[in-house]
């Protein structure tokens, strides 16, 4: 069962090429068990017992299920972004004469030297001509080849490449794409590809979205294959065990929601991001809907929720153990990470603490603390950025991995398993 869980976040993170497409994979989870689209400019009909969600940017995607009885939220926040690269708009770079390179500018901040020597592609979207100026409508794209290659410089002309390189990104960090020759129209590469690709004018291509990604699928691995060894496990792997357990979760409650955010790698201050009133809105409609106008109810049954921000957590490496807090030492597969920060990076405190340690132990589910190390700077989550629009009372949890921001990152199997199960009995309450 555990393993079964594994492989299959293996194979959505896998379908998760872009943004675009991880949020289009949990709208076709979210059908397939009956979840209702909502469209943000139409009028609401909720009723009890239905099951909803909402998309914004096609890179954020809020689903909800709508219990019996008492108004209250039951929430929990993840993102759907990545760090990595996006192409920039004229993107085509020709060096040394011959080698086409593709232009690109980082996305949130990943461990460059991992994106290089494999082979990627390139997906994302594109906007074409519409009905309505205002409207232009998006395909999301995939070229699905190993069209692309960042090469390492060789040993032999950089001696002192095991002692530490500083890589610049806009030198070092352009995937090789071709060869020029005649056949190749350099000014139009990217357009004519995906032209060609889907069987669209280029005329009508407006403008694109497009970000690079590894095109090796990801794979259990370890002796015992304890461990998933994939790209994107921040934060997909929550975003799974999020999706996942409010699909499962037919009688419950109160409210349960799941909101996937996109940007968070980036800060999240956009319009699909945590750092709007996109979550706060969508409650506060929701409560109008149920109870028919009466906005004083949808302030009740907050102030009466629970939220749970579950992104990633750092465990002890093999080899920089020092880097880890002395007495706080996440493990992988000894638990899922309950997170805490006196600077308020993350926002468990004591009250909501004592909630998700009641609700581990009482589905008899292992946890662990996760506290920087004092002289380490660490991240942040969403947490504390919902929180500041959403005042009602949050803790913070995270899946413990090892190469955060890698391009593949690893993670304990039993620990995937036992968030879901975490998931599965907060949204059961």
């Amino acid at each position: 069962m555990k393993k079964q869980l594994a492989r299959e976040f293996i194979d959505f993170s896998y379908r998760g090429k872009s943004v675009y497409h991880v949020v289009k994979s949990i709208e076709e989870l979210c059908v397939e068990k009956g979840f209702q689209n909502l469209e943000l400019t139409n009028k609401w009909d909720i009723i009890p017992g239905g099951k909803y969600y909402v998309k914004r940017n096609d890179s954020t995607i809020i689903a909800f299920s709508v219990g019996e009885g008492e108004r209250f939220f039951k929430i929990t926040t993840n993102h759907t972004d990545t760090p990595g690269f996006k192409i920039k708009p004229s993107p085509v770079s020709i060096s040394e004469k011959n080698y086409l390179r593709l232009n690109t500018e980082v996305y949130g901040g990943p461990i460059l030297n991992t994106w290089m020597d494999r082979p990627l592609s390139i997906a994302g979207r594109i906007m074409v001509r519409g009905k309505n100026i205002l409207e232009p409508k998006s395909i999301t794209v995939d070229i699905d080849k190993p069209l692309l290659v960042i090469p390492n410089l060789a040993i032999h002309q950089n001696r002192d490449v095991n002692e530490g390189v500083k890589l610049s990104r806009q030198k070092d960090m352009l995937p090789l794409a071709a060869l020029i020759n005649e056949k190749i129209n350099n000014e139009n590469f990217v357009l004519d590809i995906l032209s060609k690709e889907y069987e669209i004018e280029k005329d009508d291509i407006l403008d694109m979205e497009l970000f690079l990604y590894e095109y090796t699928k990801g794979m259990l691995t370890g002796v015992n294959e304890e461990f998933i060894s994939c790209g994107k496990i921040d934060n997909l792997a929550s975003t799974y065990a999020g999706v996942a357990s409010i699909l499962e979760c037919a009688d419950h409650r109160g409210i349960n929601i799941v909101a996937c955010f996109d940007n968070e790698e980036v800060g999240s201050r956009t319009k699909q991001g945590a750092d709007s009133n996109l979550l706060l809105n969508i409650m506060e409609r929701i409560i109008l809907s149920l109870d028919k106008g009466e906005r004083e109810e949808f302030f009740r049954a907050m102030y009466k929720s629970f939220m749970v921000s579950v992104d990633g957590a750092h465990a002890v490496h093999p080899a920089k153990g020092e880097k880890t807090d002395i007495t706080n030492r996440p493990m992988l597969n000894k638990g899922v990470a309950v997170k805490i920060s006196a600077a308020q990076s993350y926002t468990t405190d004591a009250f909501s603490g004592a909630v998700v340690k009641n609700i581990f132990e009482s589905n008899r589910l292992p946890y662990q603390y996760f506290v920087n190390h004092s002289d380490e700077r660490g991240g942040s989550t969403l947490g504390p950025v919902s929180a500041g629009h959403i005042d009602i009372n949050s803790a913070d949890l995270g899946l413990p991995m090892l190469a955060m921001h890698s391009i593949r990152e690893m993670c304990g199997v039993n620990d995937l398993y036992t968030l879901k199960e975490f998931l599965k009995g907060f949204y059961s309450l």
